[in-house]
């Protein structure tokens, strides 16, 4: 009947989950703390190196590199806890009062796999409200040399956006309230994906029915002639607020305003696959904890006194480790294009979830 229930014991759940958490975050603790030392030594000289900055400073830097080593580093203290837990159960004989209740190796580690979720939903929340925040404001910063960061003058540069099969690319651009002013523009027209003719113009404004452009020339390619057009209207049906579409970097915002840029970027013509997989790793990510007791679980099984629980738990962290390399070098694919979004963010948790079911299911059998 034990076979019916996935958590034939609340008892036994309890204790197994509650193991598990006071691990895996005491791991954690650890890790940060070393981490976060670590990492302080080599930045504190420069960000005192800065006229002006304090020990405050060097606090500031803290709080905001604090909440990026705990997302890197919890799917790690996961992994280690879990394998800390069952090898524990292991040693003392308490998997083997487990199975001999009648219990599935699934129903032994049904309270890992609730405990995981449990951090799982906690890392996602973690994530999107205190994460993106802190590394948006590190970055800024650090782009900066930790030097006071100077107000938005609302110019960029080098702004590319497509329009059909044609390629516009600004110098720079001015915005001023509404208006949206466009210097030293390109237009690249082309015809079958081919290049036909290239315009170019000393600045554009927005007006009804596209862009007046002023000091107009257009070369053609196939005479190698310069037209010149003087002021024209061109880039029919190309909004303002393509060129003013800064540049976004998907782990500095939550989900759904990374959802939000991404479709104003498809709108504009910009590449976003890279940002996509950025977006579907933002829920995969998380839920890595889950797969944890699953790659964790060759130390659980096994009988202890034959020697090889060491081996056990080295091959659990073998597997989990080969999870994060292949989630990494996935998502650096996805970044070059070589994997779709969906497969980058979702093919390693897929692929090693396949393989430690498999390993599970060997070892009950």
């Amino acid at each position: 009947m034990n076979q019916l229930h996935f958590f034939p014991s609340r008892t036994m759940a309890l204790y197994v989950g509650r193991l598990f958490l006071v691990r895996s975050f005491a791991i954690l603790f650890a890790l940060v703390l070393i981490l976060q030392t670590l990492d302080l030594l080599g930045e504190s000289g420069k960000i005192l190196a800065v006229a002006g900055n304090s020990d405050s400073d060097v606090w500031r830097y803290v709080g905001l590199r604090f909440p990026q080593i705990v997302e890197t580093f919890l799917p790690f203290s996961v992994l280690l806890g879990t394998i800390l837990t069952l090898a524990t159960l292991n040693q003392n004989s308490e998997v083997i009062a487990m199975k001999a209740s009648g219990m599935s190796a699934h129903q032994v580690l049904a309270p890992l796999f609730l405990a995981a979720l449990l951090v799982a939903g906690i890392s996602f929340a973690f994530n999107e409200r205190i994460v993106t925040r802190a590394t948006a404001a590190l970055s800024a910063w650090q782009k900066v040399e930790y030097a006071q960061i100077p107000r938005d003058t609302g110019v960029r540069t080098n702004v590319w956006v497509r329009a059909g099969d044609d390629l516009i690319n600004a110098e720079t651009v001015e915005t001023k309230g509404a208006a949206v002013l466009l210097r030293n523009v390109t237009i690249i027209e082309r015809k079958g994906g081919v290049l036909a003719s290239m315009l170019s113009a000393d600045s554009g404004r927005a007006v009804a029915g596209g862009w007046e452009f002023t000091g107009a020339r257009r070369f053609i390619r196939r005479s190698g002639t310069v037209e010149p057009l003087g002021t024209i209207v061109a880039a029919k049906g190309v909004r303002p607020d393509q060129f003013t579409l800064a540049q976004v970097d998907g782990d500095e915002l939550p989900f759904l305003a990374l959802k939000s840029a991404i479709d104003d970027l498809e709108v504009a013509g910009r590449p976003v696959d890279a940002l996509k997989g950025v977006l579907w790793h933002k829920i995969s990510g998380p839920l890595s904890a889950i797969l944890m007791p699953l790659l964790g679980a060759v130390a659980a099984f096994g009988l202890a006194r034959s020697g090889k629980l060491f081996v056990r738990a080295i091959l659990g962290m073998a597997l989990g480790f080969a999870y994060f390399v292949a989630d990494n070098f996935a998502l650096a694919m996805g970044d070059l294009g070589a994997y779709p979004p969906f497969l980058a963010a979702w093919g390693p948790f897929i692929l090693f979830a396949l393989i430690g079911e498999m390993i599970l299911i060997r070892t009950e059998e």
